[in-house]
């Protein structure tokens, strides 16, 4: 039987043709020195592993085991869920440090950087790059790559993007000194962005302990000391009652199911957000019955009854900003002669009546409860009328001062978008650190393909 031709290899031009990606599947234009080609080009791409656990001696070592949850580390991977012993690291293939793992099963797209050498389960591929490994790692965050594998991914119940799919994606590649230039960039300016968002953090975390302690002074007669020496008042004018008998009633929301549309808003537990009504997300009734029963006034406090465990009891005013109603897992606190809206509102959101809040919950599947009977046992500091609106005049002075220093925080929640912005550009040569007189890229794929 004659024996099977050997196949002729290829060339250097025909493999690099073979490299180079067509213009028609090019996806945006890069620098005219630069080249698109495909991941198994620039790296070796390897499925991760797990060794049997039916035996016991390949685990409990010093070798790094990453799982999914490990790559939340980012570009600094090198602590692991799970450890493999010297035997057991042998009976996986092992990644060397620099290279960048990412989930190719359920949480699509994840990825973080070996700084250390280790291996992975089989949820994850790891690319050994041929090229600069952080401008590898770098690309594969950018919502560019995420998309590939995302419309590679299988259409089954848990998504999966296996070895071929990864290593076909597109991959722009700058020659190799602009590589390193890109990298440079990209960690100056999130070195920056962490900075922002350290300081940020901060603020934002000493906002939380100065407004819990002037709520405590507000709330144990501190707050107001001197104004009680101006006006000839001492602290016997403060006496401690019960939420009960101090409100006319604990009145319970309507049970009936709101609709998409109506003339009256329906405020549910959502809508109560930091002490104020939250006017997105609504909800609204036109039951003519419910609105006569469960109408809301200016001024009017709402307790949250039913909620998780962290959110239930959380309590907000009620401004007269839109006409409304409330739902059934809220209770209308509504307060007699004795009290007014505002210092009312500040003392159920104050740390002490969470603390009470936290004890009296009844706990159930996922949510807790706490009834009309428990919190109207709630004791509360009550000073005169005079003095609460004194409290309130302070407490609404530092919260709309803090709330500016507050909002500077937003920018929390724009690092990540700022960013992947930056990735996006920094793969497009738009970050002003190319140099057209340099050696195409396409020399160096040349030498690696």
């Amino acid at each position: 039987m004659a024996k099977a031709k050997k196949a002729t290899a290829l060339t250097l031009e025909e493999r690099l043709e073979q490299a180079l990606v067509p213009k028609a599947e090019q996806p945006y234009p890069v620098p005219e020195n630069w080249c698109w080609t495909r991941i198994k080009c620039v790296a070796d791409i390897v499925t991760g592993g797990t060794p049997s656990k039916n035996n016991p001696k390949f685990y409990g070592g010093n070798f790094p085991f990453f799982k999914p949850t490990d790559l939340d580390a980012g570009r600094h991977m090198y602590n692991a869920s799970e450890y493999l012993s010297e035997e057991g690291k042998y009976e996986v293939r092992r990644i060397p440090a620099n290279s960048t793992a990412v989930c190719c099963i359920g949480t699509i797209g994840k990825c973080g950087y070996f700084d250390v050498e280790g291996t992975t389960n089989q949820q994850i591929n790891s690319a050994i790059p041929k090229i600069n490994t952080l401008y590898f790692y770098y690309f594969c965050n950018t919502n560019d790559f995420i998309y590939q594998l995302l419309a590679k991914a299988s259409a089954t119940t848990i998504s999966i993007v296996n070895k071929s799919k990864m290593e076909n994606c597109i991959f722009p590649l700058a020659p190799f000194p602009e590589q390193q230039r890109i990298v440079n960039r990209i960690e100056s300016l999130f070195a920056k962005l962490d900075e922002a968002k350290e300081k940020a953090q901060a603020a934002l975390d000493s906002f939380e302990t100065r407004k819990a302690a002037i709520l405590h002074k507000a709330f144990t007669g501190k707050l107001t000391a001197k104004w009680r020496e101006e006006n000839g008042v001492g602290m016997e004018s403060w006496s401690k009652d019960e939420l009960s008998t101090l409100c006319k009633s604990l009145k319970y929301g309507t049970a009936k199911k709101s609709k998409k549309q109506g003339p009256v808003v329906v405020i549910r537990m959502g809508n109560l957000q930091q002490g104020e009504i939250d006017w997105t997300n609504l909800a609204y009734s036109d039951d003519e019955e419910d609105i006569k029963k469960y109408w809301l006034s200016y001024g009017d406090v709402l307790f949250n009854r039913t909620n998780s465990p962290e959110l239930v009891g959380k309590t907000a005013i009620y401004r007269g900003e839109y006409p409304a109603i409330y739902a059934g897992y809220l209770i209308k606190l509504e307060y007699g002669e004795r009290l007014i809206g505002e210092f009312l509102n500040y003392t159920m959101n104050s740390s002490y009546a969470k603390e009470y809040c936290s004890a009296v919950k009844t706990d159930g599947v996922n949510q807790s409860n706490i009834n009309a009977k428990k919190i109207g046992a709630f004791i509360i500091s009550v000073p005169s009328i005079p003095e609460q609106i004194e409290i309130v005049r302070i407490l609404n002075d530092f919260f709309a001062k803090e709330q500016k220093a507050k909002e500077l925080c937003s920018v929390l929640d724009k690092i990540d978008l700022i960013k992947k912005s930056i990735l996006t550009r920094a793969f497009r040569g738009e970050l002003g650190t190319n140099d057209l007189t340099e050696e195409s890229a396409l020399e160096l794929l040349k030498s690696i393909v």
